[in-house]
């Protein structure tokens, strides 16, 4: 039977055809016919230890359909589950588990037979199937996997034991979940998602159950429990709340806002935004209404999804301060700093130890790079955890920072979750971007429900500075400006310029420089001088990368900017009076134009022309709500529908269609940053140098990079060559590891005021090579 499916109303409707095709006959092991077939083998010498075929296909779809339970699919995962190792019934595999050297394609034969029963729904089904070990492939169009239909059309296989056909059980029919709404001109994106989703459940399955089969024969059982409640969180929440006072008027208005999400949460799942100015207590105002919201609802973790790796770290350790004993069992950290090797194996023992990948804690903080470049993926270790995003409460802090060129597949995606996931998906910003259709953005979210106060009435009160544009300032001219001032922050946009700039004044008292050629603890090192310096009212002259923009908590009462994008203006802005304790006439943020010298970025420039329109536009008050929008508006129209989805990801699945969705085209295209960057471990102090010993002799990593992580400095793929032809980098462990952990081994190209040096390389001295 052949299926052919169509979309009508709110369904896909499945019409019957016949074709011919069907599964030949079993074939013998020697002399005698295989009666007993296994999936994975333990002690080659018995087989009473080994994985029975027909269990492990039983439990795959078992656990797959309870993983897309939560977005209605358990109809289409269970078997999807079941047939994706049903082409191990061949002698051939077989004898590959007794021992023999064969290579044996076990993934190809479910997948035909998908197609052959349940026709196009089946064909959404075979992709995953298909591609459960090397990953999704794409329709038609050649990759460096070779495409579905390709393998659809392979009759070289060797053919199955009709044994599967008793031992398995498929069903006859297939539909769409229940409650899936087709969105007009973008349905076969959705089913691009819906057939990711069905992977992600399908892998996760798999790897749990082979997880299980071979934790059982070593004797050592995962426990996967023990994660604490929502409920429990809430009131752990609650506690740390109460002790906060409404003894200012900042902190009456953040008392406000808390109340306020709360009050919403009863709101049905879907779209929300939390439109709220720096200061406003954004942060724990989200997360408590992120608990009552998914409690209410039945929903099962809450997602915060931050725009910079620098503050996953902070964002975290909020979290689990504020969710007292509870916070460390619960609070999952996700970095996409050290990646897998897409060329190991996907059932290799490593990948069976990520277990964080697929997002089981209650709680998980993420990078806005991992979670939507997962979203677009194409690898098995990387779509995971997908389906735990499913029926979840997304927070997309700073939403205003995603990506120009990928905008609209950005804001397509966080639609169809919310539409078709059952996700509440939270746009948390100060600077709300307008990708509403009432903004007239193209594809844009439609019931988007605000979860702020009066963010109008808001924005009045939380005001604490004065916004300028003075024009064009000189660099001498910027640190004659600083030294006027005992505490000043000057903040621009390429390392080179800070660091000329901090070389100006770098004899002067209280200078410091900041950028993101230092690792992490150095520059917690140096924020942590700076706070000190702030505090006592001593000089303070800090010369920093936008970095500083990014959530970190100082009090200027005087920020220069170099001009730029308005939201990242907003967020400078973020950094003066940040307290409300000064008069407001003594709080200034001044934006300049920078010389010749010093160019605009060119990645920045349209960005610092449209706010420099909103200048013109709202003289008297460029940070209004209205302003925003409008900023935003003309952004976006200077920038264009094609360039807000640069590479036409959208319009390439649509011309695809169900027969060619580009999924390997995709996950190679949808990139968050353009350019690769590398990391680097610096051997910054006692821990960092104690972490590398441990890794130099370790068999496995364990919990090692996370102990590595606030040592790293990621650089261009230019720097990193440039660093390693003169032996200034080595590799840490490289017979266990390869060059997965690369580390510093000239401290001379690394200094406490400028970070690394990556740049030139050229002085290294040969003396300083040896790492032991």
């Amino acid at each position: 039977m052949h299926r052919v499916v169509v979309f009508k109303g709110k369904s896909i409707v499945v019409q019957s055809t016949l074709v011919n095709g069907s599964n030949k006959q079993g074939q013998v092991m020697g002399d005698d016919k295989l009666t007993t077939f296994y999936a994975h083998s333990a002690d080659e010498s018995s087989q009473e230890d080994w994985h029975l075929l027909a269990d492990h296909l039983m439990e795959t779809g078992r656990l797959a359909g309870e993983f897309s339970s939560h977005f209605g699919a358990s109809g289409l995962a269970e078997p999807t589950g079941r047939l994706h190792d049903v082409g191990k019934y061949t002698p051939n595999f077989q004898r590959k588990l007794y021992g023999e050297s064969l290579r044996v394609d076990h993934s190809t034969r479910g997948a035909q037979i998908a197609v052959e029963r349940f026709g196009q729904l089946g064909k959404l089904m075979a992709y995953g199937i298909a591609g459960h070990h090397a990953g999704l492939a794409n329709g038609r169009d050649s990759g460096a996997r070779t495409p579905l239909q390709a393998r659809l059309k392979d009759d070289d296989l060797p053919p199955l034991d009709p044994a599967w056909e008793d031992e398995i059980a498929l069903g006859e029919q297939l539909n769409l979940p229940d409650h899936f709404i087709p969105k007009a001109g973008r349905e076969h994106f959705q089913l691009s998602v819906l057939g990711r989703m069905l992977f992600s459940s399908l892998v996760d399955a798999d790897f749990r159950d082979t997880e299980h089969f071979y934790a059982q024969v070593e004797g050592q059982a995962k426990d996967r429990t023990g994660f604490p409640s929502l409920e429990a969180l809430r009131e752990e929440l609650s506690k740390t709340l109460y002790t906060f006072k409404a003894d200012s008027e900042v902190n009456s208005l953040r008392a406000r806002i808390l109340e306020h999400g709360k009050e919403k949460a009863a709101l049905e799942p879907g779209l929300f935004s939390l439109t709220v100015p720096t200061g406003g207590g954004k942060t724990l105002s989200s997360l408590s209404f992120a608990l009552d919201h998914a409690i209410r609802h039945g929903q099962r973790r809450v997602i915060y999804v931050i725009p910079f790796t620098s503050i996953v770290e902070q964002n975290a350790a909020v979290f689990r301060n504020a969710l007292g004993p509870l916070g460390e069992t619960a609070v999952l950290e996700h970095h996409s700093t050290y990646q897998d090797n897409p060329a190991k194996s996907p059932e290799s023992a490593a990948k069976l130890r990520l277990a964080m990948e697929n997002w089981e804690a209650p709680i998980v903080v993420t990078t806005a790079v991992q979670f939507f470049e997962s979203l677009f993926a194409d690898r098995p270790s990387r779509c995971r955890k997908l389906h735990n995003i499913a029926n979840s409460v997304v927070i997309l802090d700073e939403a205003q920072t995603l990506p120009l060129p990928l905008l609209r597949p950005c804001v397509a995606v966080m639609d169809e979750l919310a539409l078709n996931y059952r996700t509440s998906v939270v746009l948390c910003t100060a600077t709300q971007p307008a990708l509403k259709a009432q903004d007239e953005f193209k594809g844009g979210l439609e019931n988007v429900r605000e979860l702020a106060p009066d963010p109008l009435q808001l924005y009045d009160a939380l005001k604490r500075v004065q916004l300028k544009h003075v024009g064009p300032m000189s660099d001498e001219d910027i640190a004659e400006a600083m030294l006027q001032r005992e505490q000043a922050l000057c903040i621009v946009n390429n390392r080179r310029h800070a660091r000329s700039l901090f070389e100006r004044i770098r004899g002067e008292p209280g200078a410091y420089h900041l950028t993101t050629l230092m690792c992490a603890k150095h520059r917690s090192k140096v924020l942590a001088e700076v706070r000190e310096e702030l505090e006592a009212g001593r000089p303070c002259r800090l010369v920093s990368t936008s970095l500083i923009e990014a959530g970190v908590d100082v009090d200027f009462p005087i920020v220069l900017r170099a001009e730029t994008g308005l939201d990242s203006i907003a967020q400078a802005a973020g950094r003066c009076n940040r307290e409300g304790k000064r008069a407001l006439a003594d709080s200034e943020v001044l934006v300049f134009t920078v010389s010749e010298e010093w160019p605009t970025p060119t990645e920045l420039t349209q960005y610092a022309q449209a706010a420099r329109s909103i200048f013109r536009q709202f003289p008297d008050d460029p940070m209004s709500l209205k302003a925003i929008n409008a900023y935003f508006r003309e952004l976006y129209w200077q920038k264009g529908d094609q360039e807000l989805d640069r590479h036409q990801l959208l319009e390439r699945v649509k011309a695809g269609q169900l027969d060619n969705i580009p999924y390997e085209w995709m996950a190679e295209n949808f990139r968050m940053i353009e350019s690769a960057m590398i990391p680097i471990i610096i051997p910054f102090d006692e821990v960092a140098t104690g972490a590398l010993k441990d890794l130099a002799y370790a068999d496995k990593v364990g919990g090692i990079p996370r102990k590595l992580q606030p040592y790293l400095v990621q650089i261009p793929e230019q720097g990193y060559k440039a660093l390693k032809s003169v032996g200034a980098i080595q590799a840490v462990n490289k017979h266990n590891f390869g060059e997965q952990f690369m580390t510093l081994v000239n401290n001379n190209i690394y200094s406490d005021q400028y970070g690394l040096s990556w740049d030139d390389p050229a002085f290294i001295r040969s003396e300083n090579l040896i790492f032991s």
